[in-house]
């Protein structure tokens, strides 16, 4: 091994489906800080298929993964109810986590894993691509300057489709346990938002529907208020015909209105301020087609794993930061559960 390999991160992947890929490119991407040392499946032929595409070995569970190959992060792209206890056990044998959303399915699932990586003093990544969409950036650094002056409303719109054949590619889909619903699966990234654009939930309200056979949701309603007076609401639904429609932002501010929709936040549609910037007149540039409603943060979100890792620079998003959003998720739940409104924070 060369000194150059020998100073990368040993990275493994953890689960091999849909989202993996984007992993994949990433790590590749970095190739100059992260070496792919190995790979976690559970389906044989998943595994196998993958680990001589990857040209790294395969493993069927973390724990063997673990006792064999020796790693300073995984990426965990698995089912979003086995995240706490895989990251517990990661963090007890001294490696980083990075772990897709949402972080967790249970609120105290989020709190346990980062209370194990602070006594355990390894980092947890929580990967929120969406805050490294151009489109989005500018809307923070927008509503940071307040050009917006007061933020009267805000509204959100994931208007998206998943059909009865996409649940049923697994049985861990569409299920409390391991999934959760629109609004803590699909939607997820769009929660994330409401913290870190707009800041603090005071309280908020949440409906729910299901015409899938699922357990889960697949429409919500949100109605939120934000501890600085703002109020606003969410829209959700995995029922849109016949494709994704959209997925958008709206801002109503006192000197200022905006909105970012497209299918994936990736569209400047209304970007109208009282005070103009010469910069305003170019807003309309950060647009970008894609059919993906993923986006393409994760190779950004990747490069501060890095930095951090290696570097000491601050996470973008870690395991604290994730938790406002899980915040947020479960509040939901337990609002539509309940017919109640939720006050915030949550018990701890």
């Amino acid at each position: 091994m060369t000194n150059l390999e020998a100073q990368k991160l040993r990275i493994a992947v953890v689960g091999c489906g849909r989202i993996s890929k984007k992993h994949f490119e990433a790590i590749q991407q970095h190739n100059d800080c992260l070496k792919l040392v190995a790979i976690c499946e559970p389906k044989e032929e998943q595994r196998e298929l993958m680990a001589k595409q990857l040209k790294v070995p395969g493993y069927q569970n973390l724990e063997q993964m673990i006792e064999n190959v020796q790693l300073d992060v995984v990426a965990l792209c698995t089912p979003s109810g086995l995240h706490a206890e895989q990251t517990i056990l990661a963090a007890k044998n001294g490696i980083s986590i990075i772990t897709e959303k949402p972080m967790a399915t249970r609120w105290n699932g989020g709190l346990r894993m980062v209370k194990e990586c602070d006594e355990n003093n390894v980092k947890l990544f929580v990967v929120k691509q969406n805050r490294q969409n151009d489109t989005l950036k500018k809307l923070k650094a927008t509503i940071d300057e307040r050009r917006f002056g007061t933020i009267h409303m805000v509204h959100i719109n994931v208007f998206w489709t998943r059909p009865q054949s996409y649940y049923d590619q697994a049985k861990w889909r569409g299920t409390w346990e391991f999934d959760g619903g629109a609004l803590m699966n699909q939607a997820s990234h769009y929660v994330d938002l409401m913290d870190w654009l707009i800041g603090p939930v005071e309280k908020l309200q949440c409906i729910t529907s299901t015409t899938r056979q699922i357990e889960v949701e697949d429409s919500a309603v949100l109605n939120v208020k934000w501890r600085n007076g703002t109020i606003g609401s969410m829209a959700v639904t995995m029922l849109t015909f016949p494709k994704n429609l959209e997925g958008s932002i709206t801002i109503i501010g006192e000197k200022g209105t905006a909105r970012i929709g497209g299918v994936a936040l990736n569209d400047v549609q209304i970007w109208d301020f009282q005070e103009g910037h010469d910069e305003d007149t170019h807003s309309e540039k950060l647009s970008y087609e894609t059919s993906s409603v993923y986006g393409f943060g994760h190779s950004s979100y990747y490069k501060n794993v890095c930095e951090s890792l290696l570097n000491g620079a601050e996470a973008q998003t870690d395991g604290r930061e994730g938790l406002k959003s899980l915040e947020l998720l479960i509040a939901a739940y337990i609002s539509a559960k309940n017919g109640k409104t939720i006050s915030l924070p949550l018990e701890y």
